[in-house]
């Protein structure tokens, strides 16, 4: 079976990814400050991090980011798999 001239993508673009790796690090130091005793401190200052992270996700409009497939045309022998 041939592929398609045009696949699309779901990668998103860099700016997309500065917000999702800026959430990912609030996570990160929000979960090591539950697992530090747990220090209330660190944990509500990751959760700031993850907020500041989705405002930039907000901002970049990273959900008209992804460029959507055409649906998948399947052959019989496909769909029996």
């Amino acid at each position: 079976m041939t592929a398609p001239a045009h696949q699309g993508s779901h990668g998103g673009s860099p700016k997309s990814w500065l917000a999702v790796a800026i959430i990912l690090i609030g996570f990160t130091v929000g979960g090591v400050g539950l697992t530090m005793g747990p220090d209330w401190l660190i944990f509500w200052v990751g959760a700031g991090i993850v907020a500041v992270g989705g405002v930039v996700a907000l901002a970049v409009d990273i959900f008209s980011d992804v460029i959507l497939d055409a649906p998948r045309q399947m052959t019989p022998v496909e769909r029996q798999h």
